[in-house]
């Protein structure tokens, strides 16, 4: 078991290539701010809002690749229904705090999967959505200059 990463695996580091090749910057292996903070996310967008993970086939019952291990059969199936279901959680939580939740199968080509993540946080854009940071503060950045407390003293 220690020889699963729990970051930097090879899908995630081929995914976040593509990502940083397309302009779009990130943080990774991090808990978004207002969920569980044991729950962590592979790549986040912070200023899109958009959290990324990214589900290996075995441990996350890919519907293509998904194979029992011969031994301990249904032991392996719980184990593994349990993974699905706190995956359903973990998205869950995250909708609740205001992030749109991205993911990825390892199996999935990283030039495709950073391209489906483009083309979410460009609807964002599109719809007029705020950063966290806005929602919060209930302003848009550009007007935080206008307030009249934010800029130099005189």
């Amino acid at each position: 078991m220690r020889a699963n990463r729990r970051r930097d695996t090879r899908c995630e580091l081929a995914l976040r290539r593509e990502l940083h090749r397309l302009g779009l910057r990130f943080v990774v292996d991090v808990a978004p701010a207002g969920t569980n903070r044991r729950r962590r996310v592979d790549v986040l967008l912070r200023g899109a809002g958009v959290a990324v993970l990214v589900d290996g086939c075995f441990w996350h019952s890919c519907p293509q690749h998904l194979h029992l291990p011969r031994a301990n059969r249904e032991w392996w199936r719980a184990k593994l229904a349990s993974v699905v279901a706190r995956d359903r959680d973990t998205d869950a939580g995250l909708a609740a705090a205001g992030w749109t939740v991205v993911r990825v199968w390892e199996h999935e080509p990283p030039a495709r999967a950073a391209a489906r993540v483009l083309a979410v946080v460009r609807r964002g854009e599109a719809d007029g959505r705020t950063s966290l940071v806005e929602q919060r503060c209930g302003r848009r950045v550009a007007d935080a200059g206008t307030s009249g407390g934010g800029g130099p003293r005189s």
